[in-house]
């Protein structure tokens, strides 16, 4: 475990640069425990590549002159430069101890992390003699007279190394697999080029021929790109792969040993772990019980799904028993004592990591874990019945009781309270989602048909704004080589240049995901596993064809159909459009299950997408974030989105309001949404009780029309006169006092003291002159010895107080009018005249 420890710390971010001298020189196997290749650098083959022979021992000159001959440029001014540039590189190597070159190099500094680049040898305020020294080890290098590490290459920055490498290795393979990878036209060139520098620095920087670069090998080389963050254009991105590609057109053209996976990322995430490993993650001090754990684990997993069994492992594992022993490291069974068992209870209040609790998050779902306990307990009892010989030894009393779990029930209600008000918060703010996502789209989508067939740096106006087509170096050299380059505008009024062929297949992604959650309900991992085999066709009896969407089993393993909407129907002709352009059938992808950790056969899934070199499926994260970024945009103008944002599942939750509201039977709509139990159905529509306000309005009205008529007849002018009177009345010399129609005061006209009165803002000087007269009253009482009038004038003097700072809080307050009651339609207005 210490060992596998210090692999673990390597591959963290903060840790990701490691001295090439420090790390062993034998093979690390990589973390991905499941895969069938293992990445490992490919071991040194017994001759060396060495298409110009053994230069190791020559001397400096000599090699500026093999360089100068080999060099693939022909002229003789880049020849002088070259060898110019070997006796700045050579003579620095001269003075470093090592019997060859190869030596010298490895003590040089220019082999390690974090390395500088070989320019710097160059002579100060002289910059062609950097250049030189970087285009003679590009040369260097090609000759394998000298086989650099990954950070050494890395750290030198060389233009068109994979051709210098392909001309001077002279190698049929390599040739050939330079033009497989120019055959790939619906890769841009760029990645192209990219696949090609892939595999000319994985031969050169582990000394071997393409015919020695293994899956394994190869592998290696992507992981070592990530780890030290130097994968070609990801710009120091930790988290991007190299030979993406690379791997794919080896794989194509046999390259591979048969049985190889198709795509370097079968190898890149994690498999399903096995129960022992699942267990193996917590180092438990007491052997039988992880025994237990994992003969537990074992039995469970026959009828249970992966991501639930891990998550089972999670709960039992590392957050029971993991915590027990850290408790109590002598503990050796499952009877857990009381105290043990009260300062277990408050461990789990908080989140643990890296098998420490974190003071400073605390847990929220705590039941969880206590129900996942509680089964064990509950199973091993019920299976020492059957089974005594093997689970009797380990039955104990549960230590969570019923009353343990008491509030599991209105804790459920309150998450479900909470998501009611999600979607009540939510709903109306849909269609302004939808709005943003249409408009984007099409105004992109229109704005790359106008700009893809005008010459580059002409200017044109589309929707009332000003664009130009860009005509950068770059657009030209691209137009030249490509078929189909990327469209490129430069908006005039704000200078930013625009990728539309880029943001406009974003927009169209971002817009087809939410129309079909919204239009059918469905969970995002079953958006990303629609394929094209999940559009059938189904016929009436009265000849009328209906259009069906086949969702794949998810969450419940229940495959369900779904009759298309119109709209649902468009969308998804759009996606199946987008893909067969030009003729082209819908590629088959294989796409990795992030709950059940496992991979799925090729087939033509309708959500993928080409970023970069390689077709991809996309993902459900990739879905949350593209919405969460469109929420982001539209708070920007619409102060309602600045704390909300859409998430895949609230489509779900909408989707099955609507329906249900509607009118769709319950148990339909649960079959739509793919609920085994009613009960979760009426959980996602118990939103909005539409048919409680319809009844009720109905009853309502119902009850007027029973009342006599005269209840409801027009207002006569003397009981609009003795309306105004009552208003007129309740004027008083502080306000107005707030007691209701037609009755009279209660209170003796004793104002102050009167909680009905509301005084006016402009009174305040008078309440002042009111309060220092109590004062003074106050004292002469205090003078006197009348205790009566001095409790009567503090009371008085409390509520005076109190006035005061109702009235001054209304001075902050600004005024809103809200006009006069006016008559019904169609009734006469009395005859009244009313003043200001």
């Amino acid at each position: 475990m210490a060992n596998r420890g210090v692999l673990a710390e390597t591959y963290t971010t903060r840790n990701r640069r490691q001295n090439y001298d420090e790390m062993p020189r034998t093979p690390e196997p990589t973390r991905f425990t499941s895969a069938m290749v293992k990445a490992a650098p490919a071991p040194r083959p017994d001759k060396p590549p060495a298409p110009v022979g053994d230069w190791s021992t020559a001397g400096t000159e000599e090699v500026a002159d093999l360089v100068r001959d080999i060099s693939p440029t022909r002229t003789r001014h880049g020849a002088i430069k070259l060898a110019a540039g070997v006796r700045v590189l050579f003579g620095h190597l001269e003075t470093l101890p090592g019997a060859t070159w190869q030596e010298r190099w490895e003590n040089s500094g220019f082999n390690v992390e974090k390395a500088p680049p070989v320019n710097i040898l160059g002579r100060p305020g002289i910059g062609y003699d950097g250049s030189n020294a970087t285009a003679a080890l590009r040369a260097v290098f090609s000759a394998r007279i000298i086989q650099p590490s990954l950070a050494g290459f890395r750290a030198n920055r060389f233009a068109g190394y994979p051709e210098t490498f392909r001309k001077i290795q002279n190698d049929p393979l390599v040739d050939a697999y330079y033009a497989a990878v120019d055959a790939q036209l619906q890769i841009s060139e760029v990645h192209r080029n990219r696949a090609k520098f892939d595999v000319a620095c994985a031969l050169t920087t582990q000394g071997i021929d393409l015919a020695d670069l293994t899956p394994s090998a190869l592998l290696h080389y992507s992981l070592e790109c990530k780890r030290l963050g130097v994968t070609p254009g990801a710009n120091n991105d930790t988290t991007r792969f190299s030979a993406l590609a690379a791997w794919e057109i080896l794989h194509k053209i046999g390259h591979f040993p048969a049985g190889t996976a198709p795509t370097l990322r079968t190898f890149i995430y994690n498999g399903q772990r096995t129960v022992e490993e699942l267990v193996g993650r917590y180092r438990f001090a007491n052997a039988d019980v992880r025994q237990l754990l994992v003969d537990y684990l074992t039995r469970r997993r026959a009828d249970t799904d992966y991501n639930t069994l891990e998550g089972l492992a999670r709960n039992i594992a590392g957050q029971f028993w993991d915590v027990v022993e850290e408790l109590n490291p002598g503990q050796k069974d499952l009877a857990l004592s009381p105290e043990l068992y009260d300062q277990w209870r408050a461990e789990i209040q908080y989140w643990r990591k890296n098998g420490r609790t974190d003071y400073t998050r605390r847990r929220k779902d705590v039941a969880s874990v206590l129900l996942a306990v509680r089964g064990l307990y509950m199973d091993l009892h019920s299976w020492a019945v059957a089974e005594p010989e093997r689970w009797a030894h380990w039955v104990a009393p549960c230590p969570i009781l019923p009353r343990d779990l008491k509030g599991f029930g209105k804790r459920r209600r309150d998450v479900n309270r909470r998501m009611a008000d999600r979607t009540r918060v939510r709903q109306p703010l849909l269609p302004v989602l939808v709005r943003h996502l249409e408009d984007r789209f099409e105004h992109l989508a229109g704005l790359l048909d106008a700009a893809r067939t005008l010459p580059l740096g002409q200017t044109f106006t589309h929707n009332g704004h000003r664009y130009s087509r860009s005509d950068s170096r770059e657009d030209r050299r691209r137009a030249k080589i490509l078929t189909d380059p990327a469209v490129r505008v430069v908006d005039h009024a704000t200078g930013e240049t625009i990728n539309l062929t880029l943001v406009e297949d974003a927009a169209f992604w971002e817009w087809a995901a939410v129309e079909v959650l919204r239009h059918s309900g469905i969970r995002v991992e079953e958006l990303t596993e629609l394929t094209h085999l999940s559009i059938r066709q189904y016929e009436r009896p009265n000849g009328e064809v209906i259009a069906l969407l086949v969702v794949a089993p998810s969450k419940s393993e229940r495959e369900r159909v779904i009759p298309m909407s119109a709209e649902l129907f468009h969308v998804i002709a759009q996606i199946i459009r987008r893909h067969t352009r030009g003729g082209r059938p819908i590629q088959l992808l294989t796409r990795y299950d992030g709950h059940e950790k496992t991979w799925s056969e090729p087939m033509p899934f309708l959500f993928q997408r080409r970023l970069g070199t390689v077709l991809n499926v996309i993902s459900p994260a990739t879905v949350l974030h593209m919405i969460g970024r469109s929420c982001e945009e539209i708070a920007a103008t619409n102060p309602a989105f600045e704390d909300t944002k859409f998430t895949p599942h609230d489509f779900r939750r909408l989707f099955a309001t609507e329906i249900v509201n509607g009118g769709l039977p319950i148990h339909i709509g649960a079959a739509l949404l793919g609920h085994l139990n009613l009960q979760t159905t009426q959980g996602y529509v118990a939103v909005f009780a539409e048919d409680v306000v319809k009844s009720f309005q109905e009853f309502l009205n119902n009850r007027r029309s029973m009342r006599p008529e005269e209840e409801y007849a027009d207002v006569t002018a003397e009981e609009w006169a003795e309306f105004e009177e009552h208003f007129d009345r309740r004027k008083v010399e502080l306000g107005n006092c707030a007691r209701p129609y037609g009755s009279p005061c209660q209170h003796e006209h004793a104002c102050i003291r009167c909680p009905v009165l509301q005084v006016n803002p402009k009174m305040l000087p008078r309440l002042a002159e009111i309060e220092t007269d109590l004062i003074l009253r106050r004292k002469r009482a205090e003078e006197e010895q009348w205790l009566g009038e001095i409790e009567g004038i503090d009371l008085t003097l409390t509520f005076v107080r109190a006035k005061q700072a109702d009235a001054a809080r209304l001075t902050r307050r600004t005024t809103v009018t809200l006009g006069m009651p006016t008559s019904r339609p169609g009734s006469t207005p009395p005859d009244v005249t009313m003043s200001n």
